[in-house]
């Protein structure tokens, strides 16, 4: 019998970008929503947008892969020897990778012009949003009935 935790992502938000699993910021969040598309509970989230394609790029793991190991009912601390086992990475290069993604923001003037117009959106008063990652935690949070 398939048994599996799977969040319900109409629900709530999964967790936020920043939670780190063996050093690894953004895998909490993606074995969320890998659970939860597995699970048909994905709601707004996709499994596999460009956040997660920068992990897979980072780890050389296929999002196929990926979401089997997830089907297989893991545990998130099943998940990570999982990847571990399949990544060539190096513990110095995932804390490196996992701190250049915590505070990567927009880079050209246009992305910067984009980035502000979303904010603005969320939270038109909030001039303190710089990164993608607080970007994403608004979003969900406003999302599920917070006020920006």
């Amino acid at each position: 019998m398939f048994k599996l935790f799977s969040p319900d992502l109409t629900q709530f938000p999964p967790r936020s970008p920043r939670v780190r699993l063996g050093g690894y910021v953004h895998l909490p969040r993606l074995i969320d929503k890998a659970r939860a598309f597995a699970a048909k509970k994905n709601g707004e989230y996709n499994y596999n947008c460009p956040l997660d394609r920068l992990f897979f790029d980072f780890t050389g793991i296929g999002e196929k892969p990926f979401l089997t190991a997830v089907k297989s009912g893991k545990s998130d601390s099943q998940l990570l020897a999982w990847v571990n086992a399949h990544t060539k990475r190096l513990p110095q290069e995932v804390v490196q990778w996992s701190s250049w993604m915590e505070n990567r923001g927009p880079g050209a003037a246009d992305a910067h012009g984009r980035f502000k117009d979303m904010i603005s959106k969320l939270a038109p008063e909030r001039s303190d949003i710089s990164t993608f990652f607080e970007r994403l935690d608004l979003d969900d949070y406003v999302s599920f009935g917070g006020k920006g």
